[in-house]
């Protein structure tokens, strides 16, 4: 890889930015199992024939959570471990075979789950049981060989303290934990006073509020839930509890004890129960006005681990950049170029907004087309937060051939798109001025944005780092960007055969800003024949 001596300067050693898009990478893949398998699939482990197996492999995204914490937190606070992981991660180049089997892991994976019925699932899990398994190993090892070469892990791992192997084990074990400790999540004061803000919660945003306080029952536009003495926020203050315990531990000559148990300490257990209340309320508002399904089974069982992950990690990032809780306070002081000025971010990171956007929407909207005026300003965030190289890599003008190749997929799209479907009814629905606020945003997301980042993505970063000169090499960077890029789309013949073209025509003077020209026209033409037809399914 070109860039990878490109580097974001940390406390302990610097950062390679290749490392850095490789956790962006795992963290978005983590995002979309949890999304597919915790909310989206209408899975019940307990109708299946394979229960244990089942929820061991659903148990495995929370534990992958906890252990993603757990490694943060220690290479935070040793900074030798760190300096050394740094290393060899660096040291490591792109390796095809380990990258193609971290692909074939997350195919292994998604496709089953994507495309087996719904109503099938349950009966069929046991068949695609060892498919699946088989699929988060490969996630696994593949990821692994991504970061460093098995002799670096050996290597680091010899040279790392017991510690380390006893800290990935209570993290393993952390949901478990949870589990064993229930019976102290009763707590009816703390109960009574959760219910309570969650009654004032809703209020700010709801007048049909209802309440059985005897009962701990409330509920909005029908939607009613029971605050049971486990729902107090007991189980996050013993979470978080733990954690700093464990922290407080590892970093015990760099933090001010002190300042961290009578300051930190409250604060974190204050934010765990705000966060828990914010989630029963979003659990309500999400039943009442999107899915019940949604709030009761995926957001009900993920929400409150992945509350405690992002709160785990601001609190890691907090103490270590206050310097009043530093004994040496230079040492919270972090610098180094910004990432919003380097070219290899600026080709990904745009791509990152745009999945994580859209999983986000297709997890909350019933109608996820409602949620693309979200992933448009989600894409125009990152672009302009990236606008620094953007200049430098679309630089020139487009040449006429791109223009006309862009022209000729639109068309071709258009022509050969199925017959016209009726309009979704959510869309129908909406008010003139919040509809024609969606059309500009519809028109300006597909004609614009989505060429802008998928190119940058596709060609510029996925063709051009597997492109290294030969016929062979350029032949597998085509297909592999190519069948990535159709993966996308429904009509996904139609999506290859139009990736070939964009691919062809980056290929032809190696501008990135001639592919962008031709996907800008093709999705123009697609968008003005949705437009006159009202047939917005054509996109």
């Amino acid at each position: 890889m070109p860039r990878d001596g490109l580097t974001v300067a940390a406390p302990g050693g610097a950062v390679p930015l290749r490392l850095l898009l490789l956790g962006a990478l795992f963290v978005t893949e983590l995002v979309a199992l949890v999304l597919v398998f915790q909310i989206a699939a209408p899975l019940e482990c307990r109708q299946t024939e394979a229960e244990a197996a089942c929820r061991a492999l659903r148990g495995s995204v929370l534990r992958a959570f906890c252990l993603a914490v757990a490694l943060g937190l220690y290479l935070s606070s040793r900074r030798a471990a760190r300096a050394r992981f740094v290393a060899m991660t660096a040291a490591r180049a792109t390796r095809l075979p380990w990258a193609l089997l971290h692909a074939g892991g997350l195919a292994a994976a998604f496709l089953p789950m994507l495309l087996t019925p719904p109503e099938a699932l349950n009966a069929r899990f046991a068949d695609l049981l060892p498919l699946l398994a088989g699929g988060a190993l490969a996630i696994t090892i593949g990821a692994l060989g991504l970061l460093a070469a098995p002799r670096d892990w050996a290597a680091w791992l010899r040279a790392e303290p017991w510690g380390l192997l006893a800290l990935v084990f209570a993290a393993l074990l952390l949901p478990d934990l949870a589990h064993w400790l229930e019976p102290i999540w009763y707590w009816n004061t703390l109960a009574q006073i959760t219910f309570v803000a969650v009654s004032l919660a809703l209020l700010a945003v709801s007048d049909d509020v209802e309440v059985w306080p005897e009962l701990a029952i409330i509920g909005t536009d029908g939607f009613n839930v029971n605050i049971a003495p486990q729902c107090s926020g007991v189980e996050g203050f013993v979470l978080m509890a733990a954690f700093l315990a464990l922290y407080a531990a590892l970093l015990r000559d760099q933090v001010r004890m002190g300042r961290f148990w009578i300051v930190v300490l409250p604060l974190a257990l204050l934010a765990s129960w705000s966060f828990n209340v914010l989630r029963i309320a979003a659990l309500i508002l999400i039943g009442a006005h999107v899915s019940p399904e949604l709030a009761l089974n995926g957001f009900h069982s993920f929400a409150g681990w992945l509350a405690f992950t992002v709160l785990a990690i601001l609190v890691l990032v907090v103490v270590n950049r206050v310097p009043w809780l530093q004994r040496d306070r230079a040492a919270a002081v972090m610098s180094g170029p910004p990432l919003a000025e380097d070219e290899t971010a600026a080709l990904i990171l745009p791509f990152v907004a745009f999945m994580l956007s859209s999983l986000a929407v297709q997890a909350f909207f019933t109608t996820p087309a409602l949620g693309f005026p979200l992933q448009a300003a989600a894409m125009l965030a990152a672009l302009l937060w990236l606008r620094g190289p953007l200049p430098v890599l679309l630089a020139g003008r487009p040449e006429g051939i791109a223009v006309a190749a862009g022209l000729l997929v639109g068309l071709g799209w258009v022509a050969g798109a199925p017959a016209a479907a009726p309009p979704e009814p959510a869309l129908t629905a909406l008010a003139p001025a919040l509809a024609a606020l969606w059309v500009a945003a519809r028109l300006a997301g597909t004609a614009i944005l989505v060429p802008v980042v998928e190119e940058l993505f596709f060609r510029g970063y996925v063709l051009a780092r597997l492109d290294r000169g030969g016929l062979a090499w350029r032949a597998l960077a085509v297909a592999v960007s190519t069948a990535s890029f159709a993966a996308l789309h429904d009509r996904w013949l139609a999506a290859a055969l139009a990736g070939l073209v964009f691919a062809a025509v980056y290929l032809r003077r190696g501008r990135l800003v001639d592919a962008v020209a031709a996907h800008v026209v093709a999705n123009a033409v697609v968008a003005a024949a949705a437009l006159w037809q009202g047939d917005w399914r054509l996109i």
